[in-house]
């Protein structure tokens, strides 16, 4: 499953990213490549708490 990632600089210059189709999952780092390690690591985090709880997995 993919999952559409966003990427922005916060105001202390870490690289937040977030994935829309998952409300709440988000995640950050020092680096770009950080972030995006983060984040999957989050995505996996969520859909394992959704499919727990018996939500949906997201839009992808």
């Amino acid at each position: 499953m993919k999952f559409k990632v966003i990427l922005f600089k916060d105001e202390d210059n870490y690289i937040v990213a977030s994935c829309p189709a998952l409300p709440g999952c988000a995640s950050q780092g020092k680096t770009r490549e950080e972030a995006l390690e983060n984040i999957k690591e989050a995505i996996y985090g969520c859909i394992e708490a959704r499919k727990e709880l018996g939500l949906p997995l997201g839009d992808s």
